[in-house]
């Protein structure tokens, strides 16, 4: 079975992506607000790259670059998705290669993210590709 990976820019191709985002991103309800989000976080520099097998989006991963003075320039990871049936087969590290080859193509040889403090298994994961543990993020919904 061949994957084929490549940005999801127009409204049909991010419509695909809604079920994989799904499974990552649970409130979202549907797939249009999945692509108004996305073209709307595009004006942020978001992008996604999908998976493909065949018509079916099998994995995704959303980024942006950035610029702040604690890490300089990086390439945030926003999301990063493979469909249970697609996972330890290699899929999750071709998709955070191929945004780190977009990263790279701008000047930027750094990729960050965040995981759930509980995600053990995306933790996992994480050190295997490389990716060590640099900061620990605090919030507070303001309200």
């Amino acid at each position: 079975m061949t994957i084929d990976i490549r940005p999801a820019t127009t409204a049909t191709e991010l419509g695909a992506c809604f079920p994989v985002m799904l499974e990552l991103r649970p409130h979202l309800t549907n797939p249009t607000e999945l692509i108004e989000r996305v073209l709307r976080q595009s004006n942020q520099g978001y992008r996604m790259l999908a998976a493909w097998t065949g018509d079916a989006v099998v994995g995704a991963a959303g980024y942006r670059m950035q610029e702040n003075l604690i890490r300089g320039r990086f390439c945030y990871v926003d999301d990063l998705v493979v469909v249970a049936s697609h996972r330890r087969g290699g899929l999750g590290a071709r998709l955070l290669d191929a945004v780190a080859v977009r990263a790279r193509a701008e000047g930027i040889d750094r990729l960050v993210l965040d995981t759930a403090l509980d995600n053990v298994f995306g933790q996992r994961f994480y050190f295997r590709y490389g990716m060590l543990p640099a900061a620990m993020r605090f919030n507070k919904v303001l309200g």
